[in-house]
């Protein structure tokens, strides 16, 4: 009698079908933001234990809860140190990082959120394997379904399953959904114009609603063990789906960065531990920054971490001038600012950055440029754009702005691609109020790349 072990169940198909740098700890994501150790601590905790205990309050518990705050207030960072605290204690479901920067399309739309959720908790647990991979077998086409249809058949009814089986140990923990505010519209094929090839125009809002809605009805199912954490900017569509008006505070619980939390202390704390690190680099007298500096760049960030970690990225990125000589523009820069503007620092710090660009109008063409050619690698972003074939345009260009771009190493540009830091740059280049004397048109974009393509193709 031979003795057959069921054969372990594979899921190459779903697996196909995720975007694998949207996870948290995904190599896409080897340098995103994460928390300064000593710094959050309050919101980190706070989160933690809603994730672990759930409320303390009277009532239907909320398994729900929306993270906000304004650009660069820290809610990327927060949920990624959250997601690694989770992590070792078996407490991290799934996770999914939207970014609109990113090459990858899979983070920058909805199509592959269902199935990115549902192979994380298959690789979760065995059971869940199995009863996750079963209905992909007996129905393929569930990857051509909507949001709501895959995530009934991969993820609650599969939950369901495992639930009703004995004596198995109960599933906890936290599903944590970032920047769903940069999650861009799918848009397809209108099949109803007739000779046309007209496409209906889906908007961001529409997709973005779509995910929430879907969350919504998961974290309403009864068998679903999980509690949902959602960080998002406070977007139109997020505060009217999150009102308590709308019946949202029987489902969900809102928590605001920049109102629930004074940042002051962690940025100081961050900046004094990065300021240690840039003097041991380069060997400046512990006398430096000076007296009131640290101070200074606290009031000027606003509440915003990454006001502070563009200040410590300028300084420490190999500039032919000194961090010294660097803060002192900076600060000289700062006090021009307006302060009932609280963008009015960040604003200021980015143009005098751009402004140290040898060219800043047309480095600005070739950040607005890669923001739209995000899809290929960088030497052919730098083959495309470049007037001189020989020459070493972007280096020429975007050499000073390390502290604003993610520029791939000479070695590496053949796969790797051009990144941002952080959205609120985009943002800023994109606002004519705030940009001013840098901002493009759009258009100009579309035609600088136009034009140099044309060019590249008759050399």
């Amino acid at each position: 009698m031979y003795n057959i072990l069921p054969q372990r169940p594979r899921l190459p198909e779903l697996a196909s079908r995720i975007a694998a740098g949207a996870i948290h700890d995904s190599a896409e994501r080897c340098d995103a933001p994460k928390c300064q150790p000593e710094t959050r601590v309050a919101v980190q905790d706070d989160l933690y234990s809603w994730i672990v205990e759930g409320d303390r309050e009277s009532g239907p518990p909320k398994k729900m809860k929306w993270v906000t705050g304004p650009a660069g207030s820290g809610k990327t960072a927060v949920m990624g140190s959250l997601a690694e605290r989770c992590a070792p204690d078996g407490l991290l479901g799934a996770t999914f990082f939207f970014a609109s920067w990113s090459a990858s399309t899979g983070r920058r739309r909805k199509t592959a959120f269902v199935t990115t959720i549902a192979h994380q908790l298959a690789e979760h647990r065995e059971d869940l394997k199995n009863a996750i991979s079963n209905p992909i077998e007996n129905k393929p086409s569930i990857f051509e379904k909507n949001l709501h249809t895959q995530m009934e058949v991969l993820v609650l009814a599969p939950l369901r399953e495992v639930a009703l089986q004995p004596d198995r140990p109960g599933l906890r923990g936290a599903i944590i959904i970032d920047g769903v505010d940069e999650c861009e519209a799918e848009q397809y094929h209108d099949t109803t114009s007739k000779g046309t090839g007209a496409k209906p125009v889906r908007t961001n809002a529409q997709d973005q609603l779509e995910i929430l809605q879907v969350l919504r009805a998961a974290s309403s199912d009864p068998c679903f063990p999980f509690r949902i954490l959602i960080a998002s900017r406070p977007e139109r569509v997020f505060r009217e789906f999150f009102d308590p008006g709308n019946n949202a505070g029987s489902f969900a619980k809102k928590l605001d960065l920049h109102e629930d939390y004074n940042a002051d202390a962690d940025i100081t704390l961050f900046l004094e531990a990065q300021f240690n690190q840039i003097r041991r680099r380069y060997n400046i007298p512990p006398s430096w920054p000076p007296p009131g500096a640290i101070q200074t760049l606290v009031e000027n960030a606003s509440g915003q971490f990454i006001y502070a970690a563009t200040v410590i990225r300028f300084l420490d990125m190999g500039h032919e001038e000194s961090p010294k000589g660097l803060l002192e523009a900076i600060l000289e820069v700062g006090t021009r600012a307006l302060a009932s503007n609280p963008l009015e620092q960040l604003d200021m710090l980015y143009s005098h950055i751009l402004e140290s660009s040898p060219d800043p109008p047309r480095s600005v063409r070739w950040i607005r440029a890669i923001e739209l050619l995000n899809f290929i690698p960088g030497i052919v972003t730098n083959l495309l754009l470049q007037s001189d074939p020989e020459s070493n345009e972007a280096e020429h260009l975007l050499g000073n702005l390390h502290s604003l771009i993610r520029i791939p190493p000479r070695s590496d540009q053949a796969t790797a691609h051009y990144g941002f830091h952080h959205k609120s740059l985009l943002d800023f280049l994109e606002d004519p109020g705030r940009c001013e004397k840098l901002y493009v048109e759009i258009s100009e974009v579309s035609g600088f790349i136009w034009d140099q393509f044309i060019w590249a193709c008759s050399r």
